[in-house]
C-alpha cells in the first residue's frame, strides 16, 4: 500500500482556554475523496489549515510528501495584493503548471481575468479563488465550502470539474448533494477526534447514528456503575482495607472520566410561530413582469399558489429570482399585470444578507427587537435566553454583539428570528448558507410539519429535493416555468439540469457594443457605486430603526383614551406616523432597488 501524501497525526490545538483538537488525525493518499464533516464550531475549517500547513498544532506531528503540491481553498479568499483576477490565478501555478488554464478556468467560472479584486462581489470572489487552486491541478485539493456564494450553474460545473480531476480531495460543505457525488470516504470531526468511514458521504449519518447510541449505552453503563460502587462505600467499606483502597481509587478514576466526556453537542430546538390559518388562495398573480431598461427580468408570469403549498425559485445568480419573490410577496410592485395576497396572510421573512442584522446590536436586543427580555413563540411568553438555547447559544452569548458570532451563528440567529415571527407564509431567501447539516435536517423537518406556506430560494439540490412540492425554474429572457415536485424532479421533465454553461451563454446573447464613431449613451454601470455600496449597507439598519418607530406611533395611537384626553396631541402622532411610514416605504424601495442591482452585478 502506498503511503500518504499527507498525514495529521494526534493533533491537539487549544483557543481560549477551550481545546477544540485532541487528539485529530486525518491521512490523505494519492486519488482519495474524502469529506470532513462535523457541526459547526467543531475545528473542521482550523483542522483543513493546520492541513495546509497555515495554522500550527499545539501537540501532534503534520507529514506531507516533500514532492505533493497541496492547494487550500479559503472561505474568504484576499485576493487585494493582486491588480487582475488573472495575476491572482496566475501566481497560484507553480513552474511546469500549464499558463492557459488560468484563464481557461476563469472563463469558464465566468469571469474574464480584467476583473480589479477591489471591485468583486463575494461570489466573484470565490469564484477566482476556485480558479487559482484548480489551474495546477495539484496532488491534494483542500475545499472549504467551495459551492458557498456559487449559483446551481456554477455548482454543477463545478462538480462535474472535480469529478475529472486526478488530485485528491478533502471537502469540507454544507451542500449533501455535493458530498454524495464526489466523496469516497468520510472523515467525522466530532468533540475533538475524528473518526474514519471508508464509505462516502451517502453511508455517513446512519453510521453516526450507531456510533453515538453505542456511546450512549456505554455512558448509561458508566453511570450504573457509578452509582453501585457509591452504595459499596457507603456500606461496605470497613472490611479488607487494602482492597477498599483499590476500588476507592477506582471509584475515583471513574468519576474523573465521566467529569471528562465531552457529550455531544445537542440539537437545535426549531419551533415556528404559526399564525391562524391563512385563506386556500395565498397568492395570485396573473401576467406580471418587470423590467430594469432593456433588460426584462420577469415576463408575462402567472401563478396561483396555495395554502400549504412550498414552491422553490431557482436558476442563475442575476435571473431574477429575488425580484420574483418581491413582487410575489407584494413589496415590489410589478410593471405589468397584477399580485393579488389571500385572506389573512402573516408573512415571515429569513434573508440571506447577514448584513439585515445591526453588527452592534446584541443577541437579546435582535430577537427581542430591543424591547425587555422576552420574546413571544407560538403565543407564549418565553425569556430570551431560554429561547436561544434553544438554538445552541450560551447564557454567556446574551449580550454579545451580532459582528462576533460566526457565519453559523449568524445563521441560527436569522433563523430564530424569523420562527418567532407568527407567520402562515414563509419567505425563505437562501436559508442554508452557513448552516451544519444537522440544522438543516432539523429545518427541513420543519418545514414538513409547517401548516403554512413556503417561498423558498435556494442552490442546495438536496433540500429542495426534500422541501419544495413544486420548482419555478429561471429559464432565461425573464421567463419562469414551473414543474412538479423537487429539484429532481424538475430535471427529470425539462431532460436536463441546470445548464453549467449558462454564464457563458448569457455573456453571448449580449449586443455587441456600439461602434466608437457613433454617438453612445453613459456607459454601463461595471460596479455599485461608493454610495450605493453604504446605502446598501445602512439601509437595513435604518429600515429598523423607522419600522420600530413607526410600531410605538402606532403603539400610541391605539391608546383608545388619547384622542379625548388630547385631540392636537392625537393629530401630532398621526401626522408624524404617515410622515414616517413614508419615509419607511422609500427605504424599502431604495434598499430592494439597491439589491435587486447588486445580484444582477454579481450574477
Amino acid at each position: 500500500m502506498a503511503p500518504p501524501l499527507l498525514q495529521l497525526t494526534d493533533i491537539h490545538l487549544t483557543f481560549g482556554g477551550t481545546p477544540l483538537l485532541t487528539g485529530a488525525e486525518l491521512s490523505v493518499g494519492e486519488g482519495e475523496r474524502l469529506c470532513l464533516v462535523g457541526r459547526n464550531g467543531s475545528g473542521k475549517s482550523t483542522l483543513l489549515k493546520i492541513a495546509a500547513g497555515l495554522v500550527e498544532e499545539d501537540r501532534g506531528e503534520r507529514f506531507a510528501q516533500p514532492t505533493a503540491t497541496i492547494r487550500y481553498l479559503p472561505q474568504e479568499p484576499d485576493l487585494s495584493a493582486f491588480a487582475t483576477t488573472l495575476a491572482y490565478v496566475e501566481a497560484g501555478l507553480a513552474p511546469g503548471d500549464e499558463p492557459y488554464r488560468a484563464r481557461y478556468l476563469l472563463e469558464q467560472l465566468g469571469l474574464t481575468g480584467e476583473e480589479a479584486p477591489a471591485n468583486l462581489s463575494g461570489g466573484e470572489a470565490r469564484r477566482a479563488a476556485l480558479a487559482r487552486v484548480l489551474a495546477p491541478e495539484p496532488d491534494i485539493l483542500l475545499l472549504d465550502e467551495p459551492t458557498n456564494h456559487l449559483d446551481l450553474p456554477a455548482i454543477e460545473w463545478l462538480e462535474s470539474e472535480l469529478k475529472n480531476m486526478r488530485s485528491a480531495l478533502v471537502l469540507i460543505s454544507h451542500d449533501r448533494r455535493f458530498l454524495e457525488s464526489l466523496s469516497r470516504a468520510t472523515v467525522w470531526l466530532d468533540r475533538g477526534i475524528t473518526r474514519r468511514l471508508d464509505k462516502g458521504f451517502a453511508a455517513f449519518e446512519a453510521w453516526r447514528d450507531e456510533v453515538l447510541e453505542q456511546e450512549e449505552r456505554e455512558r448509561h453503563k458508566l453511570d450504573r456503575k457509578i452509582a453501585m460502587e457509591l452504595d459499596w462505600l457507603r456500606y461496605g467499606v470497613t472490611a479488607r482495607r487494602k482492597r477498599n483502597q483499590r476500588r476507592l481509587g477506582e471509584l475515583g478514576a471513574m468519576r474523573r472520566e465521566r467529569r471528562e466526556q465531552r457529550r455531544v453537542l445537542g440539537n437545535v430546538d426549531m419551533t415556528v410561530s404559526e399564525a391562524e390559518l391563512s385563506g386556500t388562495l395565498v397568492i395570485e398573480a396573473k401576467h406580471i413582469a418587470k423590467a430594469y431598461g432593456e433588460r426584462r427580468i420577469v415576463e408575462d408570469f402567472s401563478i396561483r399558489i396555495f395554502r400549504g403549498e412550498r414552491v422553490a425559485i431557482v436558476g442563475a445568480n442575476g435571473a431574477g429570482k429575488t425580484t420574483l419573490v418581491e413582487m410575489l410577496t407584494g413589496r415590489l410592485a410589478p410593471d405589468a399585470g397584477t399580485v393579488r395576497l389571500g385572506a389573512n396572510v402573516a408573512m415571515a421573512r429569513l434573508d440571506q444578507t447577514r448584513s439585515a442584522l445591526d453588527p452592534e446590536a446584541s443577541l437579546t436586543e435582535v430577537l427581542t427587537d430591543g424591547a425587555g427580555d422576552s420574546v413571544v413563540v407560538n403565543g407564549q411568553s418565553r425569556h430570551v435566553v431560554s429561547y436561544m438555547k434553544d438554538f445552541l447559544f450560551s447564557p454567556e452569548q446574551a449580550r454579545t454583539p451580532v459582528k462576533v458570532l460566526s457565519g453559523g451563528e449568524r445563521a441560527r440567529l436569522l433563523l430564530a428570528k424569523a420562527l418567532a415571527s407568527p407567520s402562515n407564509l414563509l419567505v425563505l431567501d437562501e436559508p442554508t448558507n452557513d448552516l451544519d447539516l444537522e440544522t438543516l435536517d432539523l429545518l427541513q423537518e420543519m418545514l414538513a410539519d409547517y401548516a403554512g406556506t413556503v417561498l423558498l430560494v435556494s442552490h442546495d439540490r438536496d433540500f429542495l429535493d426534500r422541501a419544495a412540492t413544486s420548482v419555478l425554474m429561471a429559464e432565461g429572457q425573464g421567463r419562469f416555468v414551473e414543474y412538479a415536485g423537487g429539484y429532481s424532479d424538475m430535471v427529470a421533465q425539462r431532460g436536463s439540469g441546470v445548464d453549467a454553461r449558462a454564464v457563458e451563454k448569457a455573456k453571448a446573447q449580449k449586443p455587441p457594443k456600439p461602434a466608437a464613431e457613433k454617438p453612445a449613451g453613459p456607459a454601463p454601470r461595471k460596479k455599485l457605486s461608493f454610495k450605493d455600496k453604504h446605502a446598501l449597507e445602512t439601509l437595513p439598519a435604518r429600515i429598523t430603526e423607522l419600522e420600530k418607530t413607526v410600531a410605538e406611533l402606532a403603539a400610541r395611537l391605539s391608546d383608545e383614551a388619547l384622542y379625548a384626553r388630547d385631540p392636537d396631541g392625537f393629530a401630532r402622532v398621526s401626522a408624524k406616523l404617515a410622515e414616517v411610514q413614508g419615509e419607511l416605504s422609500a427605504a424599502e424601495e431604495r434598499w430592494l432597488e439597491l439589491e435587486m442591482l447588486r445580484e444582477e452585478l454579481e450574477g
